[in-house]
Formats: structure tokens, sequence, C-alpha cells
């Protein structure tokens, strides 16, 4: 329950057609920190610009604690100390998210076809379900990842229809690599493929020192080239190895 010596006002846009995202989050975040709110609702346009030119502001929610405008919900997550992300600033989190679901359900399909989740099988389909979910992000926008692929790799530079290719042979050799089936056509992929992606990140980065974003999980993020996008490309060679010497 909050506690009622902590009060806070808030303005948000509630209209017919349109709530703000923002405002409810603004709204459930003073709640959690234990504030009562005294929510006042901006239901036309007209008011909303009336509120903004009464105080100021450009946008909306904006809220009051103590008789000081705190301000959007940025801000509002500063106030609380949290962290808010700058624009342009690294993170890790596409990656993480994709390896930590690709392990979840190879996991779950281990356990599913042998009754236990820790098997070799399980090993397999996590890189072969990890270079799924990497070719889907890059297939959701094959023009943003292209670009971003040309920044750096070998082949997509000398041939640049191979920047267009890349993310649909990745996607093949996995699920290929998860299905076990034609070998000879996911086996030499993913080499291809895994060693041309390798030598072009250890060139890039290790060598001419370049400072570039990761085009592994798509065109949109902000994940540097490096060791993520090095580790994707030695688990395809990896693979591709394993399922040759088996």
């Amino acid at each position: 329950m909050a506690n009622s010596t902590k009060r806070a006002i808030l303005y948000r846009m509630v209209m017919p057609a349109h709530v703000c995202p923002f405002g409810l989050k603004s709204k459930w975040l003073l709640e959690r920190h234990g504030y009562s709110v005294d929510d006042h609702w901006l239901r036309t346009r007209a008011e909303t610009d009336a509120f903004k030119a009464e105080h100021r502001v450009e946008t909306t929610p904006q809220t009051f604690i103590d008789g000081r405008r705190i301000g959007g919900n940025d801000d509002l997550r500063r106030f609380f100390g949290r962290h808010v992300p700058a624009k342009g600033e690294t993170s890790y989190r596409p990656v993480i998210a994709v390896f930590a679901m690709a392990a979840a359900m190879a996991l779950a399909a281990s356990f599913a076809a042998y009754g236990t989740p820790l098997t070799v099988r399980a090993g397999e389909w996590f890189v072969s379900f990890a270079m799924c979910l990497l070719a889907m992000l890059k297939l959701q926008d094959v023009e943003s990842f292209s670009t971003m692929f040309l920044n750096y790799d070998l082949l997509a530079r000398r041939w640049v229809p191979y920047a267009y290719v890349y993310p649909f042979a990745e996607a093949l050799a996995g699920v290929l690599m998860a299905a076990g089936a034609l070998r000879w056509l996911s086996v030499p992929v993913a080499l291809v493929i895994g060693t041309i992606g390798a030598v072009s990140v250890v060139k890039a980065v290790y060598i001419d020192k370049r400072t570039l974003k990761c085009a592994c999980v798509g065109g949109a993020t902000n994940v540097p080239l490096g060791f993520v996008s090095l580790t994707e490309n030695v688990m395809m060679v990896a693979m591709a190895v394993w399922m040759i010497a088996r």
C-alpha cells in the first residue's frame, strides 16, 4: 500500500484514441516506490498543448513531487536511481537474450526427446538454434544488416550480393544442423561463412583496430563488433567440424 506521506502529481495523456505508454510507466514506477499518485488526465490535444505551454515543457507525461517538477519518464527513472541508456549506448542484451533462449530451447528439446536436458544433442541444438535465432534477427531487415555487414566482411566488400545471401545461408545451415539432415550441404555452408566471418572480424577489430557495430544480431543494435561476432562464427565452424568428426 502507498505511503500517504509520499505524494506525487502526474500529468499524462489519456485520450480516446491514445493512452500514453510512458504515462502508464510513470504511474507504475511511482506507485512501486510507495507514492500516492494524483493522476491528472490530459484528455484532448488542446489540453495537452495548453499544459505544455503553461509549464514550458515539450513532452508528457510530467511528474511533480513536493512542488518540484521531476520531468518525463526518463527523468523519473533517473530520480529513482535507474539507468537510462544514452543514445547509441553499447548493449549486450540482444546477444545475451539470443544465447539464453537458444540454450533454454536446446535443453527443452533434449528433455522432450530423451527425458533429460543434459545430452550431447542438446549441445548441438544449442549451436544450431542460436544460428537460427541470429539469422532471424538479420532477416527482419536484410537491408540494414547488409549495410552494417559491408563495413567489415571481406567477401561482402568484394562481392556485395554476399551481404544479402549471408543471413539466408546461416538460417539454412542452422535449420539443417538442427534436423541433422543434408550434412553434405549444411557443413560446407557453415564452414565457409563461419571461416570468412571469423577472419573478417579478426582483421577489422584485432589487426586494423577499428571500432564498429556488430551486424550479428541485425542492423539496428549497438552491440560492438568483436568477441560476440567472433564467437558466432567460431561456433559455426566448430559445429561443422564436429559434424564431420561424427
